[in-house]
């Protein structure tokens, strides 16, 4: 029997429920794909991405044939990289060990690169049908107001609470839209300031509101202060070339290509960072010349500010001694290669964009 909760929220998730091109699919993969993409993005910024994506990549082994440098290219510009190195390790992983076919469990998805206890559950219960809750932050935010639930989120006590009350309505066999109903309420109308009440499905029963405290829920610790990052790049050209370094896979924008410098430290200049950071990476002694631009960038656990600065080799050949890959390149075919927002806002700025 289907309580007052999900009958409310399915009604309106069937009258309402918004028009996207991942909606109404079968293929496990597009579901896949789309829930990768949506991690910590914004459903407006990701349209265009997946359809560019899915007429680059249009089925899974289409992706898993594909080079890392091929997705980090199309994926540019989306944003938290390491996402796109998973997909297509992923990918390969699945067509090795699965004969191309998606697992349908959730235990099974989350031992896929890049597939956590979110995702899994999410591409379980959406392309396979499988009675699985999806909690992202949309999901805790509505439910912890419908609830009234007074710990923090971002605690353990505050985690399960939600989870069980989200799970105690979940209708047997519409998983699938019981998940994106609460995600689109979440998006629509339950948003974190200013929820629109008065047209929320579930505003009638809403226990938050009937107290006059759904701005004050969900209940959080507080959040710590975001480090600042600076950061020093380095334009070096020769014979018509520039110099452009590829980030080692594994960590931050790994396997993204980028005008070789590094973080400033302690007290240094960054004029002194710089000669540093291309002695460190390249194995060359620098002489640092004009400043060609500043460049801003927020990541989700810190914000790096960029300075960028034409440079000249006084000593040594570059090496890869840190980057996985240096190449002279013409500023022309800078386009071709895969950059983070920073990198690729210098490498624009060289070629004249601005």
């Amino acid at each position: 029997m289907m309580s007052e909760v999900s009958r409310r929220l399915l009604e309106w998730y069937e009258r309402s429920a918004r028009r996207l091109p991942w909606r109404g699919e079968h293929d496990p993969y597009r579901v896949w794909v789309s829930e990768v993409m949506l991690q910590q993005t914004r459903v407006e910024t990701v349209i265009p991405y997946y359809l560019r994506w899915m007429e680059r990549f249009p089925t899974l082994h289409s992706l898993a044939e594909a080079s890392l440098e091929e997705v980090l290219k199309t994926w540019e510009g989306l944003g938290y990289y390491r996402r796109a190195v998973n997909i297509h390790r992923a990918a390969r992983l699945v067509v090795d060990k699965y004969g191309g076919q998606l697992p349908r469990d959730c235990s099974t998805l989350q031992k896929l690169p890049g597939i956590g206890t979110y995702s899994a559950a999410a591409i379980a219960s959406i392309a396979f049908g499988q009675d699985e809750l999806a909690l992202d932050g949309n999901v805790r935010r509505v439910v912890s107001r419908v609830f009234n639930v007074r710990e923090a989120l971002d605690t353990t006590i505050g985690e399960r609470t939600v989870g069980e009350l989200a799970r105690a309505h979940l209708p047997p066999g519409r998983a699938g839209e019981y998940n994106q109903a609460w995600m689109d309420l979440g998006t629509a109308i339950c948003t974190p300031k200013k929820p629109d009440c008065p047209l929320c499905p579930l505003g009638e029963i809403c226990e938050a509101r009937a107290l006059g405290v759904q701005e004050q829920r969900p209940v959080t610790r507080g959040r710590r202060p975001i480090p600042q990052v600076t950061v020093a790049a380095g334009v070096l050209h020769r014979d018509g070339l520039v110099l452009i370094a590829r980030r080692p896979e594994g960590g931050l924008l790994g396997g993204l290509w980028e005008f070789p410098g590094g973080k400033q430290e302690g007290e240094e200049s960054l004029s002194e960072c710089l000669q540093r950071e291309l002695f460190e990476e390249l194995g060359v002694k620098i002489e640092v010349g004009e400043k060609l631009g500043v460049f801003k960038h927020a990541y989700t656990h810190f914000r790096v500010t960029l300075h960028a600065f034409a440079c000249r080799i006084l000593e040594g050949e570059p090496c890869p001694l840190q980057p996985s890959e240096l190449r002279w390149v013409r500023l022309s075919q800078l386009g071709e290669y895969p950059m983070g927002k920073i990198d690729r806002q210098l490498a624009r700025l060289l070629q004249g964009g601005g």
